[in-house]
């Protein structure tokens, strides 16, 4: 009786065991590769989101100071122009840091930052992508 029971045991063999674990593995290894893909991009748009932001922030506030602008081409980094910058990130409020923007004729035609995720994010309203992520 002892017998029949150890030969009745229903389960998994060692072999099928080993099988599911080399095709999990299997998946896993072509898998992460895209989905690290996938985080890139998602990384890098959100850094253009915070650049779009910004570019809103320091048009906002280049209109509001519009006598500060109001000369051919001015660029304010934080060394130079500092309240304005401060005003902008504030403004903002996105965790980004401007490292340089370029006023021409009271428009923001090109600036430089740093996102929130480390990504330096570059704009230039004359290129036919105007957002660059590095």
């Amino acid at each position: 009786m002892a017998l029949k029971a150890r030969n009745n045991k229903k389960g998994f063999t060692l072999v099928e065991v080993i099988v599911v674990v080399v095709i999990l593995a299997i998946l896993a290894a072509i898998m992460v590769p895209s989905m690290i893909g996938w985080i890139n991009k998602a990384e890098d748009k959100t850094a253009v989101v915070e650049g779009r932001t910004i570019l809103v922030a320091g048009q906002t506030i280049v209109s509001e100071n519009y006598k500060a602008f109001d000369s051919a081409t001015v660029t304010m980094t934080p060394s130079t122009h500092s309240d304005y910058i401060n005003q902008i990130q504030s403004l903002a409020d996105v965790g980004a840091t401007v490292t340089s923007m370029t006023v021409t004729d009271g428009k923001v035609t090109a600036f430089e930052m740093k996102s929130s995720g480390n990504k330096t994010v570059t704009y230039s309203s004359t290129a036919d992508d105007p957002y660059t992520v590095s």
